[in-house]
């Protein structure tokens, strides 16, 4: 457990950074919006081009590990839209509750923690996973916001904002870009290499600053109504989505111990900051997606340490 909480306390403390910065006044009421803009156009976009385009393709065919840890993923992800939908939830919101619920911290806390408990031959299964909640995953919950929030009346006029909508979206075109260099076999110069490190290194810890001058805004009565969900989503985080992955490597596939290990791990990591990213950036559930990241990040402090420990590591 000790290892846990100093892998998460950075993130803490990152977040009681915006919260005093804002709170002091240092930092003035658009703070939250500007910083947040500053990640979703330059930050994260250099982070997913980073990511896919210094991938090998060899290094990341582990098709037992990618089926485990999507199934586990995308089956709690459906699992709420379809939820949230059912109670009503317009479709922007749903696709974000279905973030909140599926969407691991791979980049802050996974990578340390996998490396602290099986080394280096757990990193690339890492960024397997990384790639999958980072570029897929997030890929389709912005397709279903975009898809939401159109307002045309027609099906095609709808389908054509949509399309323009996504194809001038950065969170998009940064990893199909990216991509296309990996696939392609061409090496970034390393002015270019040096300059995406430096730029998509202040994704993260920029979105945790953002979350908490979000937090620290004067509360209101809304909040409350928000007590019931934020439990389930961070229920079904922490508790749902391991167990339907480690069914999934374990039971449905039988994969090796060590990467069952690795893949139930990083289903089992608290709410990443993606999903508020989204929700702060497109004015939806940001209230709701403050809370289950926060939470979820606790909490994740007890739930990894128990299964680590029903796990026998």
């Amino acid at each position: 457990m000790l290892t846990n909480l100093l892998i998460v306390l950075p993130i803490f403390a990152l977040i009681l950074t915006g919260w005093v910065a804002r709170t002091s006044g240092a930092l003035g009421p658009d703070a939250t919006r500007e910083v947040n803009r500053l990640v979703v156009y330059l930050a994260l976009p250099a982070l997913l081009f980073d990511i896919m385009a210094n991938a090998k393709p060899a290094d990341l065919w582990q098709p037992g590990f990618i089926l485990a840890f999507t199934a586990g993923s995308f089956a709690i992800f459906a699992a709420t839209l379809w939820w949230r939908l059912a109670r009503g939830s317009h479709l922007a919101d749903a696709a974000i509750d279905g973030l909140n619920a599926s969407y691991p911290n791979t980049g802050y806390v996974g990578f340390p923690l996998v490396l602290s408990l099986v080394g280096d031959a757990g990193m690339t299964q890492t960024l397997i996973a990384t790639i999958v909640t980072v570029c897929i995953l997030f890929a389709v919950a912005i397709v279903l916001i975009e898809a939401g929030l159109q307002t045309a009346t027609r099906r095609r006029d709808i389908a054509a904002k949509a399309f323009l909508s996504l194809i001038k979206n950065p969170l998009l075109v940064a990893p199909f870009l990216g991509a296309l260099v990996m696939v392609s076999g061409v090496s970034l110069p390393h002015p270019v290499h040096v300059f995406m490190k430096l730029l998509g290194g202040a994704a993260s810890p920029c979105a945790l600053i953002a979350l908490g001058l979000f937090l620290a805004r004067p509360s209101d009565n809304t909040s409350n109504r928000y007590a019931s969900t934020a439990a389930i989503l961070v229920g079904l985080k922490l508790i749902a989505q391991p167990l339907v992955t480690w069914l999934v490597a374990d039971r449905l596939l039988n994969l090796p111990p060590a990467t069952t290990l690795v893949a139930v791990v990083i289903a089992a990591l608290p709410t990443g900051t993606g999903s508020f990213m989204l929700a702060e950036f497109y004015g939806r559930e940001a209230t709701l997606t403050g809370r289950v990241v926060l939470i979820s990040t606790v909490l994740s402090v007890a739930t990894i340490s128990a299964y680590l420990a029903i796990a026998g590591t």
